[in-house]
């Protein structure tokens, strides 16, 4: 009698200790779900509202990739290794974005703005104006709409240190009153980048170098003016920063610029102030492209 006792007590026993589990797992699920539904999930049809997320810690679930890379941007790439690609900003896969079932989308207006509807019917939309004033403006704003606007203010306050530092190594290399400018080698063409963003900002708003002769009286409305290399001593520029593609025919285009005589003879390139960049994260406007490339131009001018 006894030892039936016992097992019936023990099987109560184990029965209770089951259901305990059960309700303790449960309550964790429900707590894991809150936590995620609590924050926000975004789509971000724009590589520049992308990387602005990832300045003050959020992950998108969807983003759009460069459209000549079909792939995250490099600098970026291993930050969104759990986020779906959404295609191209100017085609996104809109299936991909129905599916992520966001529950809310960032689009930037001059891409993506001439139909907001087809958007909205997916999720509310946040539309931003990235030709409106400066990835500072537009990392404020990402800020407020998602309760961090103190990690917006701390990013921007750790970027205004690190450019004070880079512009005393410049200062040191090249001199005060600095006259710089910034081109680009594809296969095809020579480019010149105006005051305009992605590049002019950075140069000359926040490192302060002066614009070399004739780039205030290109067309600001644009980013570059195509060039032939026979006019670039014109510019007589004291340093001049360059973007070369990464494919072959425009790194042998650099090569065969280098070796002309019109280059040898200028004065950045017989001061070996010549500064050849990378196209990522230079011409990546954002808060976290502006960011790493400030970093590698301190130790440009560190060397």
């Amino acid at each position: 009698m006894k030892k039936q006792l016992l097992m019936i007590f023990t099987a109560m026993l184990l029965f209770i200790l089951a259901a305990c589990g059960q309700t303790a797992s449960t309550d964790s699920k429900a707590s894991d779900t809150k936590t995620d539904k609590d924050e926000p999930q975004i789509a971000s049809l724009s590589i520049h509202l992308t990387n602005d997320l990832l300045a003050l810690g959020i992950t998108p679930v969807g983003s759009v990739v460069g459209g000549e890379l079909n792939d995250f941007l490099p600098h970026v790439k291993d930050l969104l290794k759990d986020t779906a690609k959404l295609g191209p900003a100017k085609d996104p896969d809109m299936e991909a974005v129905i599916a992520l079932d966001p529950s809310v989308i960032y689009i930037d207006e001059g891409i993506s703005g001439e139909d907001i509807s087809k958007f909205e019917d997916i999720a509310p939309t946040e539309s931003f104006n990235l030709d409106e004033g400066t990835w500072r403006d537009h990392l404020k704003a990402i800020g407020k709409l998602v309760d961090r606007t103190q990690e917006a203010e701390d990013f921007i306050a750790d970027y205004e240190n690190l450019t004070s530092e880079v512009k005393t190594l410049a200062t040191d290399e090249l001199g005060e009153n600095s006259k710089v400018m910034a081109i680009r080698v594809t296969a095809k063409e020579l480019r010149v980048f105006t005051t305009k963003r992605p590049l002019g900002p950075m140069l000359f708003d926040d490192l302060g170098f002066k614009p070399a002769a004739g780039i205030d009286e290109l067309d600001s409305t644009q980013p570059y003016e195509v060039i032939s290399q026979e006019v670039l001593p014109d510019f007589d520029a004291d340093a001049i920063f360059v973007v070369v593609n990464s494919d072959d025919k425009a790194q042998t285009a650099f090569k065969q610029l280098e070796e002309s005589p019109i280059y040898q003879g200028l004065k950045a390139a017989k001061n070996k102030h010549v500064y050849v960049v990378s196209d990522q994260p230079w011409l990546d406007y954002s808060a976290l492209g502006n960011k790493l490339a400030m970093e590698e131009a301190k130790k440009l001018f560190s060397k």
